[in-house]
């Protein structure tokens, strides 16, 4: 069997997201599956070690999709020639696009319609293509591998797609990359990035959907009333409309205190094992990674109680209200008050992580691409 995979999010080894599912779930099967042949398109420069292997094919065809009428040329007329071409018998796109010409059966990763909750946290131009496009792509689709059954379930919701059409396949984490860290690792990775402090995290793109403003007045709230000394640090790069975001951090009485990383590769797992807490208390998420890796990281979460954070949670977060602030702080005071507390939710989390794993969520996605290639 051959078998195309969209590779435009893997041209380095600086994996997010959507480029981190691909990735993890592509690697097993090539690995598990050396009698077939997977060809990796890329649309730019790329890394080849990143998925080296004799069954690999990788195949470069630019130009660069980046912007909506890239977007368009990628797929519509770049991944239609070469899927027609060379006759391909499946083609993964793990990224929620894919080409409407093509005849190739196709399995398409849907990741959020947050476009559709939230369509003021989006460019223009790409919102125009995301309301245009989007539903096209879904029912186009062979099948679809959504990444929680809340995003599923907004596929059913929003496009009205049966859910026999829809599989889910979770995110999951790296286990030995994000894993707890000793007493004495704790004091350097906080001397290091907190001026030796203790410190909430959170990691993420700062944007509106993030939430970050309401963080920002909840830490507030949580140093008025606590009288702690609790730093509050952020990993992630400023993006689209977050002058707000910047504005809240300088703005701050605690701004000295408020710690920005805009970028940190490999080490943003010990900052995570070192803080008192992860917090993600977005108000929309597909999955949430961030909440998987902290619990990983053997520190306490605490995330918002919409869209699917409670799916991925499980029992094992203290979960508020995203637009209420002294909510989330009331939850930071009750960490760092209650070590009882901490230590049960760190205890939960390593149970609930059972639940995710980058092997199963492989298989899945094998045994699809299998049903849906053609004969």
């Amino acid at each position: 069997m051959k078998i195309a995979i969209n590779a435009r999010f893997l041209f380095n080894s600086k994996l997010e997201g959507i480029g981190r599912y691909v990735y993890e779930t592509s690697i097993r099967m090539i690995k598990n599956h050396p009698e077939h042949e997977f060809i990796l398109l890329f649309d730019r420069p790329f890394e080849p070690v990143l998925l080296q292997s004799e069954n690999v094919k990788n195949v470069l065809l630019p130009p660069p999709a980046r912007l909506p009428w890239l977007w368009y040329l990628w797929f519509e007329v770049m991944i239609h020639q070469y899927l027609k071409k060379q006759n391909v018998d499946v083609f993964y796109s793990g990224d929620s696009y894919l080409s409407l010409k093509s005849k190739v059966p196709t399995l398409l990763v849907s990741h959020d319609l947050a476009y559709r909750h939230y369509p003021d946290h989006i460019p223009n131009s790409a919102l125009r293509y995301y309301r245009k496009n989007f539903e096209k792509f879904h029912r186009r689709a062979n099948h679809i591998i959504a990444v929680s059954n809340t995003t599923k379930e907004d596929i059913m919701y929003q496009y009205g797609i049966d859910s026999e059409k829809i599989t889910v396949a979770y995110n999951a984490v790296d286990r030995s990359k994000f894993s707890p860290i000793t007493l004495s690792e704790r004091h350097e990775v906080r001397a290091r990035y907190a001026n030796g402090k203790p410190y909430f995290v959170y990691v993420g793109s700062l944007h509106p959907r993030k939430n970050i403003e309401n963080l920002i007045k909840a830490y507030e709230w949580y140093r008025n009333t606590s009288g702690k000394d609790t730093k509050l640090v952020l990993v992630g790069r400023l993006a689209w409309h977050s002058d707000a975001i910047a504005a809240a951090m300088k703005n701050s009485e605690y701004t000295m205190d408020i710690i920005h990383l805009n970028s940190v590769g490999a080490e943003v797992a010990e900052i995570i094992a070192g803080a008192e807490a992860m917090v993600y208390v977005s108000v929309f998420e597909g999955f949430g990674i961030p909440i998987l890796e902290g619990m990983s990281c053997g520190v306490p979460v605490i995330c918002s109680n919409v869209s699917s954070m409670p799916e991925v949670a499980g029992t094992a977060a203290l979960e508020v209200d995203p637009m209420e602030p002294v909510e989330i702080g009331e939850a930071m005071c009750r960490i760092v008050s209650n070590r009882q507390l901490s230590e049960h939710l760190v205890a939960r989390g390593f149970q609930n992580l059972e639940r995710f794993d980058w092997n199963q969520s492989a298989e899945i996605i094998w045994q699809k691409l299998v049903d849906i290639s053609r004969p």
